[in-house]
């Protein structure tokens, strides 16, 4: 199965203890890129998540918003600073000496300055900690491998919808190729009797002619390079997997045959074909860009 690099996760776990919501989205990227948002205290689960993502994603560029509340009353205390609390007390006593004024400081002020009281979280239990992340983050992954799955099954069905109609129109230059060549050994001859007024021609030499022009304007190996590569991206859509890669590759290569075949072309039928073809094929670029 295919998937599209376009994506949407999201889960939501809340009980007496704790609040966790995680949310993830991609869009398209040559490349495996996350960007991670998150409380600093789950920063040490960083490399972590990020292995865990990779389990899921391959390609794309992945946000992943992360919030975490905690709601137990003994997550977090108040702590005394009396070191502090006492240089504090020690200067405004040296301020009352140098200054000659009153020193009406009390403890309510006291305990007003920067850093008397800090309040700082308890130690954690970072193995069950990660133990609840781990099961949100994979809720939301396989929420949002789910919805690339359907989006990339969505893709396949116009991609091999696009492939057949080359087809058709690969299997009208084929048919149309050869009759240019007897046109023009028909023209060639008429042309020749015209000139010769009614003197013999030199067949040979009309064969050699007609030889160098169909060398010029032979398409038959663009054409079986082209279907080739057709019915390749069609096989790689039914295998399915990591494939977009491959197919932006091979999708370069059909265009390339396109082009030749476009600037062989002697027939306005066939150039007309050969347009259509490098439409179609910017199409399907277009379309592979959104594959995993």
């Amino acid at each position: 199965m295919i998937r599209s690099m376009t994506g949407f996760g999201r889960s939501e776990t809340i009980t007496t203890e704790y609040k966790l919501i995680v949310e993830m989205k991609a869009v398209n990227h040559r490349y495996s890129e996350f960007g991670i948002k998150m409380p600093k205290k789950l920063n040490l689960f960083e490399a972590n998540i990020r292995a865990l993502l990779k389990e899921y994603i391959n390609r794309g560029k992945v946000d992943v918003f992360i919030t975490y509340e905690d709601y137990r009353e003994s997550n977090a205390c108040i702590k005394y600073n009396k070191e502090i609390a006492k240089e504090y007390l020690d200067y405004l006593k040296q301020m009352e000496t140098e200054f000659q004024i009153p020193n009406d400081i009390t403890v309510t002020k006291l305990a007003g300055f920067s850093d008397v009281f800090s309040k700082e979280e308890q130690s954690i239990d970072e193995e069950q900690l990660w133990s609840i992340l781990e099961t949100g983050i994979r809720q939301a992954a396989e929420q949002f491998v789910a919805t690339r799955e359907r989006e990339g099954e969505n893709l396949k069905n116009d991609l091999i919808g696009k492939l057949d109609g080359m087809l058709s129109m690969v299997d009208y230059i084929e048919q149309e190729a050869p009759q240019l060549i007897q046109d023009y050994r028909n023209k060639l001859e008429a042309k020749v009797q015209e000139l010769l007024e009614g003197t013999n021609i030199d067949e040979s030499r009309i064969a050699t002619e007609v030889v160098i022009y169909a060398d010029k304007i032979c398409v038959d190996e663009e054409t079986v390079r082209l279907r080739s590569h057709i019915n390749s991206t069609k096989d790689i859509l039914t295998e399915g997997g990591s494939i977009g890669r491959k197919l932006d590759f091979i999708a370069q290569e059909m265009n390339r045959e396109a082009n030749t075949i476009l600037s062989k072309a002697n027939s306005l039928d066939i150039s007309n074909t050969a347009i259509d073809l490098k439409t179609e094929i910017e199409k399907v670029r277009e379309q592979i860009q959104n594959i995993e």
